[in-house]
């Protein structure tokens, strides 16, 4: 599709006008077309231009400042967690410490329970087995006694006649005071 303002111009350079038109000819048109480019651009296009640049100036500074405002904020919150990071690491290292000791104070306290513990459970066999003792030694003591008195026995029953007899018995009387 051919633009109309270039149908123009073309038609009126064929009429022999002289009208503001595009010339053909490479030399003598092209400087001339171009000069009053650059003029119309320089002259209109300085405040437009000048304005989108020092737009632009102005977004690239204000970015600029809020990447250093976002920086410093980052550096105080860097800062101020490992602060935090220093104050946590003391808090763990003091529980660690105080759980050592604790564990320190147990450790002994259970200890000094083992020990009373054993020295009770000495005391308690040590009672037991003199309880056991006691008891074993009155057993056998009555055994002994139950024996003899039995031997005793059989050995009167053997030794000791009617007549035998009858004179004890007098005897344990007359001792008694009949």
């Amino acid at each position: 599709m051919i633009d109309p303002f270039l149908l123009l111009a073309t038609e009126s350079h064929a009429e022999g006008e002289a009208l503001i038109g595009f010339h053909f000819d490479l030399l003598e048109s092209n400087i001339l077309n171009l000069a009053i480019l650059v003029g119309v651009l320089v002259f209109y296009g300085r405040k437009v231009v000048g304005n989108i640049l020092s737009e632009r100036r102005n977004q690239i500074a204000q970015a600029i400042q809020e990447a250093e405002e976002k920086q410093r904020t980052a550096a105080q919150a860097l800062a101020k967690e490992k602060e935090n990071l220093a104050q946590a690491q003391k808090e763990a290292e003091r529980i660690r410490q105080a759980a050592t000791e604790r564990a320190k104070t147990i450790k002994a306290e259970i200890q000094a329970q083992s020990e009373r513990d054993i020295a009770r459970l000495k005391e308690t066999a040590a009672a037991d087995l003199s309880s056991e003792q006691e008891r074993v030694m009155a057993q056998l003591k009555k055994q002994i006694a139950e024996q003899a008195i039995t031997q005793a026995e059989n050995q009167l029953k053997a030794q000791v006649d009617n007549n035998t007899q009858q004179r004890l018995i007098d005897r344990s009387i007359a001792q008694l005071g009949g």
